[in-house]
């Protein structure tokens, strides 16, 4: 029976669905955009190396007598203070670059070109998954090339340790990747995402397991202890630093899986024009 058919009998029209060519099509598109703008913009490239380095070369080595680590999980010896901060310098640069890739996604707003990929018939949560997934692999590639400028400077852990990080850092990067759309939805004039990503990156990352121990937390500051136990870039760092160690973290993945899941949920909530933040803040 044909669509025209239904019509007459007074039944709602069949949806045909987009073949999956058009999705790999889409995505493939929207990867090769963000990929050509990364090449482009080879500042966003070595800033995003140089802030993870400053703390490597600098402020690690002044801190080593004084901050030296001693035998916790997933370490099975006492290790330097430069290999404690590595997961944290590595969940440092996937999240500024969530935050990096959800301000081009403001700035797209603004010169009208994010009208041209929300207009696309595809469904607006593939494409917004899409331009996701296409920030994460850039810090992947970033995340890597710090981990070859830091196995020089005796953060050495084992070959396969860098395999297995690699779906921690997939979904550590989803997560705050995810959060840093969520904020774009939020911000509707570019030099304000500035100021909301200092509010966001800074109290997250020093608020976190990423430059001292917990437990070092905890004996000097019961409460900051507990808002770094609140903290989801905490449990990014935890699963990034057992993963390389061809650990698992139980409660840090579930916990990173159930925030990246709210954020990418608040994120397409807020980009539906039916219903988001964006639309409502537009009829105001």
């Amino acid at each position: 029976m044909s669509d025209t058919t239904l019509e007459r009998a007074g039944a709602a029209p069949m949806r045909r669905g987009f073949p999956l060519s058009a999705y790999l099509i889409c995505a493939g598109g929207i990867v090769w955009r963000e990929a050509l703008r990364f090449i482009h913009q080879r500042e966003r490239f070595v800033s995003a190396l140089v802030r993870p380095l400053l703390w490597l070369f600098i402020f690690a080595a002044g801190f080593r007598q004084v901050l030296g680590v001693s035998i916790i999980a997933p370490y099975q010896t006492y290790i330097l203070y430069e290999v404690y901060i590595a997961p944290g310098l590595v969940g440092m640069i996937l999240l500024f670059n969530g935050m990096q890739s959800s301000l081009s996604m403001v700035y797209d707003r603004e010169t009208g070109t994010m009208k041209t990929l929300l207009v696309s018939p595809l469904p607006r949560w593939f494409l917004l998954v899409s331009k996701l997934f296409a920030g994460v692999a850039v810090g992947v590639v970033q995340v890597y090339v710090f981990f070859v400028i830091a196995w020089f400077w005796e953060v050495q852990p084992d070959w396969l340790g860098y395999l297995t990080a690699l779906p921690a850092i997939l979904l550590a990067g989803l997560m705050l990747g995810a959060l840093g759309m969520l904020l774009s939805s939020l911000v509707q004039q570019l030099e304000n995402f500035a100021g909301v990503m200092n509010f966001v990156i800074f109290p997250m990352y020093f608020a976190s397991s990423a430059l001292y121990p917990l437990w070092r937390i905890q004996e000097s500051s019961p409460l900051l202890y507990t808002i770094c136990q609140f903290n989801p870039f905490t449990h990014a760092v935890e699963l990034i630093r057992f993963a390389l160690y061809q650990r698992f973290n139980g409660d840090a993945f579930v916990i990173v899986l159930g925030c990246t899941v709210l954020f990418l949920a608040g994120a397409i909530i807020a980009y539906d024009p039916a219903r988001g933040l964006i639309s409502r803040k537009r009829q105001q």
